[in-house]
């Protein structure tokens, strides 16, 4: 489903290379290839000649760091952003990486995720006399690194992050090194790649290939590595308690050609499909997937089930990040710029309609009318994971149950509303079975809380904090 329309986006994606000349170039085709995580938001920092650099600008990459800006970046390290606006909000001064100047020291930091205590710590901070310059749940780690009580960095570090709930994948930089850590649940994607005798890390494994670095492995929960001119060194600061990937890296974030623990994306998805035909097959005479990741589910479906697979739904890439539209009536009917069925496909056919997720329902719905105008006979919805019924507080922008049309309605009644003749979900066993990473307990290493409302560490509201433990 597409992002923009239907209010599913994940927070951010980093890129990071130490030791390699041209770091800000590679810096900027490695985000460029994380693009799909974040729209609202670039930058980057370089590290050169004992100093930090940064730039950073609202919009895509390409508009942040066009041609003539790139000549005057330089360095041979470098820590990348880009950014889909959820905790702390929009606007310039959260935009990462932060660049912080204290009076003994530089230090730049960029985060995925999202730190569901941030809120009480920065209020903690603040009364011991921490002045914050941005909402960002981000800054509050550079306030407890600067806070930390002890001589070297590692160990403000590590003091700091033990602090931190919630989903955490940071890039921090000085002038002298980069420290990388991932949250002890393992929450968001993080891997470590090499591109000569560069070190680099990437939120996924598709910006690897874009810049030419070899994949060497994934990021370990609670897991912090330092890497500077002497090499790496890796340590736990943290044990993992419980490994917890977010299932919708598998269903609908991340590139079908980047691989979460050693698993392709596509292929998990093709998986998925094939296992929505084991639990539902339909009489149908054509399937279709809603790009992106709905594509590459459908395909899995009509392999299993025997119906072809057509292009029904194609997608319109140049609508352009800030379009406008003209009328009230063209807003409303929005979704028709950013996708166009193709009527000699489903003009007078039994369409199966396969999508990674309903959110609100308001998109599945325009589209099911679209389908149906351009002349499909009957349209059946296939979902590639179970009905989402509880908010995520881990980086996604779904924040309340009043957003999600399945925690108030019935499958039946979610038909109704989006007008499908039938309309299904896959089970959450079967998710599970189709993606098939290695097991690392019941869910293996999976994080379900949007689908079952158990998570994985504790949810604070207000001062208060729950645990809930899947």
């Amino acid at each position: 489903m597409l992002a923009e329309l239907k209010g599913l986006n994940e927070e951010c994606g980093l890129f990071g290379i130490w030791g390699h000349p041209d770091a800000a170039q590679i810096t900027y085709y490695g985000l460029h290839s994380l693009q799909h995580r974040g729209q609202e938001a670039a930058g980057m920092v370089l590290a050169k000649d004992g100093k930090l650099t940064g730039m950073k600008g609202e919009g895509l990459v390409t508009e942040v760091f066009t041609a003539e800006k790139m000549k005057n970046l330089s360095g041979n390290a470098a820590i990348g952003h880009v950014r889909y606006t959820t905790a702390g909000g929009g606007g310039y001064e959260n935009v990462q990486p932060f660049l912080f100047n204290f009076q003994n020291e530089a230090m730049a930091l960029a985060h995925n995720g999202n730190i569901v205590n941030a809120n009480q710590l920065k209020a903690q901070l603040e009364a011991q006399g921490s002045i914050f310059h941005s909402t960002s749940d981000t800054e509050v780690l550079a306030h407890l690194i600067r806070k930390g009580g002890f001589s070297d960095l590692k160990s403000r570090v590590t003091n700091g992050l033990s602090s931190l709930k919630g989903a955490y994948a940071f890039l921090i930089m000085t002038e002298t090194e980069m420290l990388v850590a991932l949250d002890p649940n393992g929450l968001r994607p993080l891997s470590l790649g090499i591109l000569g005798g560069a070190y680099v890390i990437a939120s996924e494994t598709c910006a690897f290939d874009i810049v030419g670095a070899e994949f060497v492995r994934d990021i370990e929960p609670g897991e912090l590595l330092i890497i500077n001119d002497e090499g790496m060194t890796s340590e736990r600061f943290v044990m993992s308690s419980q490994r917890a990937m977010c299932t919708m890296e598998y269903i609908y974030f991340s590139r079908p050609d980047s691989n979460i623990s050693g698993i392709n994306v596509h292929t998990a998805r093709k998986n998925l499909g094939k296992q929505l035909a084991v639990e539902k097959l339909i009489e149908a005479d054509v399937v279709t997937g809603v790009p992106d990741s709905g594509n590459s589910v459908a395909i899995g479906y009509a392999e299993a089930s025997g119906i072809p697979y057509e292009m029904g739904l194609i997608k319109n890439r140049y609508v352009g990040r800030t379009f406008i539209q003209p009328s009230q009536s063209l807003r409303e009917q929005g979704v028709r710029m950013k996708l166009s069925a193709v009527r000699g496909v489903v003009d007078g056919k039994r369409v199966v309609m396969v999508d990674d997720s309903i959110v609100r329902g308001t998109t599945c719905k325009r589209i099911v009318t679209m389908l149906k105008e351009a002349g499909a006979r009957e349209v059946h919805v296939l979902i590639s994971s179970p009905p989402i019924k509880n908010p995520c507080f881990y980086g996604i922008d779904t924040s309340s149950r009043e957003e999600l049309i399945a925690s108030e309605n019935s499958v039946e009644e979610i038909r109704e509303i989006i007008g499908a003749d039938s309309l299904t979900f896959l089970s959450v066993e079967g998710m599970v079975e189709a993606i098939g990473r290695p097991f690392e307990g019941e869910n293996r290493g999976q994080c379900l809380a949007c689908f079952t409302g158990n998570y994985p560490t504790e949810i604070y509201t207000n001062e208060q904090s729950t645990t809930i433990i899947s």
